[in-house]
């Protein structure tokens, strides 16, 4: 440990650089993946007999190993930041079209049905009653999907996209391995720390909830 905190301290502003690629890389895609899926999320709640297929395929995307998927697109979008970011928005998408359509479908239908009856429109429906009422659990689904992507996107690196996965490539090529130890370190702080974030603004949203 004590190289690695020597590499810290020796390399500090190229590391701080690898974070600002590694954060925008999965900033990006869970931007994208989270307007998306929860349009399809939306979308699944309003026509639930397309909801098992579009979630199965989704699903199937899911289980392609990471390595796997960069290689599957690789060929068609080259290397780069635009296949890392692409392949890290299809695996973002399935916590948050789950989440998101799970939480609309546990809304009480007795306060749909009131809302009906007091002259809500399907928008107004959507936007005051159902939406508000499943934060939480999409809230969940946007927790899952941001410590997945900062996860994931550390293999970013092996097609030139950048990010904190540098240094654990690079540590590999060189043999070095408080190199590869310093960058999975950071990766690993950077999802616990979103994660610890996200996790307190989950409660204090269902502690509000409650009250």
């Amino acid at each position: 440990m004590k190289e690695v905190f020597e590499i810290f301290t020796e390399r500090s502003s190229w590391f701080l650089e690898l974070i600002l690629e590694h954060i925008g890389l999965a900033g990006t895609a869970i931007l994208i993946a989270g307007t998306a899926g929860l349009a399809i999320g939306i979308f699944l709640d309003r026509h639930q007999k397309c909801a098992n297929v579009v979630l199965s395929i989704i699903s199937l995307f899911y289980t392609i190993p990471d390595i796997a998927m960069f290689g599957f697109l690789i060929p068609l979008t080259g290397i780069g930041g635009k296949t890392a970011i692409i392949a890290l928005t299809i695996y973002a998408l399935l916590p948050m079209v789950r989440n998101t359509y799970t939480g609309l479908g546990q809304v009480d239908p007795s306060i749909l049905e009131a809302a009906v009856g007091m002259g809500s429109t399907k928008a107004q429906v959507l936007f005051k009653v159902k939406l508000p009422v499943a934060f939480s659990v999409i809230l969940a689904g946007v927790r899952n999907m941001v410590v997945m992507t900062i996860s994931v996107a550390g293999i970013a690196s092996f097609i030139g996209a950048g990010g904190l996965g540098k240094a654990i490539y690079r540590g590999i090529s060189t043999n070095n391995p408080a190199l590869m130890v310093a960058g999975s370190l950071l990766i690993a702080l950077l999802a616990i720390f979103l994660d610890l974030l996200f996790g307190t603004f989950e409660k204090r949203v269902k502690k509000r909830w409650k009250m």
